[in-house]
């Protein structure tokens, strides 16, 4: 994943290149239903709202459609954090203008409620021998897709986090790669006390106060010290004791990090980190790309990465799902089933292999098929292995309606609290205060 404003100097538009050919897209005609084949909608134009982090696979897709179908598309842009709201304008507005689009899977449930996304559970059915659901990574397919029973869209991006570090960097400070959060501070602490001097520091840590950073290094120790968002009854467990070791070890991580983590976002900690700054860094799989593009990395070949450590008792790493995107059909479109056919062709396992091996479309894999496939193994070995590791019980995010306003209020208390200004006990029982009015 690429969450990072587009002026940045590893832009996706910069990046984009390489992977694997579709074969004269011969799969499509196992695809798409006859009347596309034919091309019988060759004049027609589909208008599809893209978070600008997934543009880069937009135009793959766009490409490959358009050969396969004669039918354009006309991909529209936005920031990620107005995926939603162009949306809810979009509809309320009478405008109607998008036909089908993608978001951030934690949107779902207020995309229903407001009759935005429309329900794909009959078409799943009708089509799933093309679909193949049971391809799709069981931790990701119903998070992305499921709500209150009934199915609304279909994978397009399986974002998750890993550990990645300097081998160099941690050798020489005679410090192997840590498999535990513990570790983690005790690594980070060493290498900037030896080493700050010379500008280098333990991590980049995120903890700028968006929730799509902060909570990422949250929710990958609240998954890997055994905690969850919410109980299995749906109320939020944001002061358990899982919660509340994880809030501390984030805080226990500071001292080790590049100043100042409460002002650094992904660009922030990917530039400290290609740049050889950082021992360590915990982000997106694709971020191993950016490590070895040789033009702009001064670490090619000189980094690794390892699944998620793991805290207190829990012994195995589990991956949460820090963003991730799926693809949806406008309920409002006058062309579903036109966009249907676009959404059923994009999240195929052969365009989801076409993204994961093409730099700079900052998509990680979403389908099985996709984790194991040999050319993904050779374009990315080492994300691929610590990937294919993790995605055990997979912790999600919330998705109920009231999901942006749950995720800004956590936002601001991980804040305050790596601002020094809140223990780790108060921040979370002030976090668990506020979700339990927000979801009454």
């Amino acid at each position: 994943m690429n969450d990072k404003p587009m002026n940045s100097p590893y832009s996706r538009r910069q990046l984009l290149g390489g992977g694997v050919k579709l074969a004269g897209l011969a799969f499509a005609a196992s695809v798409l239903s006859p009347k596309m084949l034919s091309k019988a909608y060759a004049n027609e134009t589909l208008t599809v709202l893209i978070s600008q982090p997934q543009v880069g696979a937009a135009e793959l897709m766009a490409k490959a459609f358009k050969e396969a179908t004669g039918v354009n598309l006309q991909i529209v842009p936005v920031p990620l954090d107005q995926v939603q709201q162009q949306l809810t304008l979009d509809k309320q507005s009478g405008a109607h203008r998008f036909d089908a689009f993608d978001f951030w899977y934690i949107s779902k449930g207020a995309l229903v409620e407001d009759k935005i996304l429309m329900d794909l559970t009959d078409h799943i059915a009708r089509d799933q021998k093309v679909i193949q659901p049971d391809d799709f990574i069981p931790a990701i397919y119903d998070p992305y897709s499921l709500y209150n029973g009934r199915r609304y869209s279909l994978p397009f991006d399986g974002d998750t986090h890993a550990l990645f570090y300097n081998t160099e960097i941690l050798e020489r400070n005679g410090v192997k790669p840590p498999t535990t959060w513990d570790e983690v501070v005790q690594a980070a602490i060493k290498i900037t006390e030896a080493e700050n001097s010379k500008g280098i520091y333990g991590i980049a840590l995120m903890g700028v106060r968006v929730p799509l950073m902060n909570i990422s290094v949250f929710a990958n120790r609240l998954a890997n010290y055994g905690g969850e968002f919410l109980d299995k009854d749906g109320k939020p467990a944001l002061n358990s004791e899982a919660a509340i070791a994880a809030a501390k070890n984030l805080v226990a991580t500071i001292p080790g990090a590049v100043p100042t983590p409460v002002e650094t976002g992904f660009e922030e900690a990917l530039t400290a980190f290609v740049g050889g700054r950082a021992a360590m860094t915990e982000g997106w799989i694709d971020l191993g790309v950016y490590a070895e593009d040789k033009s702009k990395s001064r670490i090619a070949g000189k980094w690794d990465v390892v699944p998620l450590p793991v805290g207190g008792g829990v012994t195995k790493s589990r991956a949460p799902l820090n963003a991730g995107w799926a693809l949806g059909v406008a309920d409002y479109s006058t062309k579903k089933e036109l966009a249907w056919e676009l959404i059923k062709f994009g999240s195929t396992a052969q365009m989801g292999e076409k993204y994961i091996t093409t730099t700079g479309t900052g998509v990680d894999p979403f389908r099985i098929s996709n984790m194991n496939s040999e050319n993904y193994k050779s374009f990315n070995p080492k994300a691929q292995r610590a990937a294919a590791s993790s995605l055990n019980g997979a912790v999600a995010w919330p998705t109920v309606p009231q999901t942006p306003r749950l995720l800004e209020a956590l936002s601001d208390q991980l804040a305050a609290m790596m601002a020094g200004n809140k223990s780790p006990a108060d921040a979370m029982e002030q976090a668990q205060r506020a979700w339990t009015r927000l979801l009454r």
